[in-house]
């Protein structure tokens, strides 16, 4: 049964030609934050952007505020359907109102940093044809400090955080992807809902020849705290479980799986969350078998030994200078 189409609440719909990027902003709950998610976007300067948010099922106050912003921004539209599609599903319903050649996603509890990442991102994917997803850095509430709850590359990399690096994912908080490698993997795995859905994009992107970047010159500011983001209820969990394990199966099959069902069994049973954990491993299992299962090739593996696992690795510590020894009666000056 196809889905309801996405209803203009206010604002002014996409041009139905191409133009520089869209902005698109998910809408669930969170007002306020919402709200400053959305006067973040309209007010990026330097290229030709629209921001299209799409509210899943708010409670009516929460519209109603939107929309009355909504309706005194530029270049903004405001849409809504009466379901939460989740994050891959709703991103897919929002990018296909818009005709940005670069679609830039920023989470509702995030703002831009500055008031040119938009156009800056834009420009970037507009120039490197096979560039397919850019990965912006996350700072923390404080507008400076790392948010480090955030960072979803190896931990060998902190250190170029403010840098620009070749990587295998980038953050869904706040990224940027080139249309063209969205249309063609047709967009993302809506059936994930909610959790590792950049993570399989990029799996795909990958194997398909596009390249992954973080740029951490292109920056947001998280405003939630990390003890907000990580809510274990409402079958958060089930889903971070559920949804790795048939990544890890579309990839690599039952081979795939097993080690990782074992160590979240593990996690699971240290954080009195077992019973969540069987069940989402069971789950796993169950709609593994309808899936289509994935292969990579030679320049995949290299990329991914290149730029994730060689990060991983453990690295040899270095072996101490022994020390200079002064020959006897040589001494320096005071």
């Amino acid at each position: 049964m196809p889905s309801e189409p996405a209803t203009l609440l206010a604002g002014n719909p996409p041009p139905a030609t191409p133009y520089a990027a869209d902005v698109i902003i998910l809408s669930h709950h969170r007002t306020e934050a919402t709200i400053a998610a959305i006067r973040s976007a309209a007010a990026q300067t330097g290229c030709d952007h629209h921001v299209i948010v799409l509210d899943q099922n708010s409670p009516p106050e929460t519209r109603t505020a939107l929309a009355t912003l909504v309706a005194t921004l530029p270049n903004t539209a405001l849409y809504a359907i009466a379901e939460n599609r989740g994050v891959p599903g709703g991103r897919n319903l929002a990018t296909a109102l818009g005709h940005g050649r670069a679609i830039i996603a920023l989470d509702n509890d995030a703002t831009f940093a500055t008031p040119d990442v938009v156009a800056r991102a834009a420009a970037r994917l507009a120039i490197l044809p096979d560039l397919g997803a850019i990965g912006f850095r996350i700072l923390a509430s404080d507008g400076t400090s790392l948010d480090t709850s955030s960072w979803g590359y190896p931990k060998s990399l902190l250190a170029a955080a403010a840098r620009r690096f070749t990587t295998t994912v980038f953050v869904g908080c706040g990224h940027a992807l080139a249309r063209p490698c969205f249309d063609s993997l047709g967009g993302y795995d809506a059936s994930l809902f909610f959790a590792w859905e950049e993570y399989e994009f990029a799996r795909r992107a990958i194997a398909a020849g596009w390249h992954i970047e973080h740029h951490g010159d292109l920056a947001i500011t998280h405003a939630v705290s990390p003890e907000a983001r990580v809510n274990w209820q409402n079958g958060r969990w089930r889903y971070v479980v559920r949804n790795r394990l048939l990544i890890a199966h579309d990839w690599h099959g039952t081979a795939g799986m097993l080690p990782r069902a074992t160590l979240y069994l593990a996690r699971g049973l240290l954080a009195g969350r077992l019973v969540t954990t069987i069940a989402a491993i069971a789950e796993a299992a169950r709609l593994a078998t309808a899936r289509p299962r994935h292969h990579t090739n030679a320049t995949t593996r290299s990329y991914i030994l290149a730029h994730e696992t060689a990060h991983r690795l453990p690295r040899p510590t270095p072996r101490p200078e022994p020390p200079t020894l002064m020959p006897a009666g040589l001494e320096f000056e005071p």
